[in-house]
């Protein structure tokens, strides 16, 4: 647990893993609550293949992207901060789409944006030791 969540400035893992429960079932957010975090670091750059299996769709799809831009999420209008403690893995990214086989999400720098909760369970894609195709 970090210092920032033991002094309840951010909310710990549980407190996420309970926030993202309560949304509907089927829903996105019930369903990465049920994942691991498994990308801590600030994703920007990196290959992430985004969590997309069964039983969240029919269909297992593989969607990487590349995270370009960061976006905070909006506080309400009568809300001037942020309450305490905030929340863990919090934001939106814009993406770039480099592979996918769903339909709806075409490779090749199509954008989409992506919480930053889901991007934290996807899997880190590292391109290290893969040879170049000639």
């Amino acid at each position: 647990m970090s210092f920032l969540s033991r002094i309840g400035f951010i909310e710990t893992e549980e407190q996420e893993r309970t926030r993202l429960a309560q949304a509907p079932e089927g829903s996105l957010n019930h369903y990465l609550s049920t994942r691991p975090v498994t990308i801590d670091e600030w994703p920007k750059d990196l290959l992430i293949e985004l969590p997309w299996q069964k039983p969240r769709t029919d269909q297992a799809y593989r969607v990487v992207v590349v995270p370009i831009e960061f976006r905070k999420d909006a506080l309400p209008e009568d809300v001037e901060e942020e309450p305490l403690p905030r929340k863990r893995h919090s934001g939106a990214w814009m993406c770039a789409v480099v592979f996918s086989d769903h339909p709806d999400y075409p490779a090749g720098g199509f954008r989409i944006d992506v919480p930053v909760a889901q991007l934290a369970r996807g899997r880190r894609i590292d391109l290290a030791g893969v040879p170049a195709q000639a």
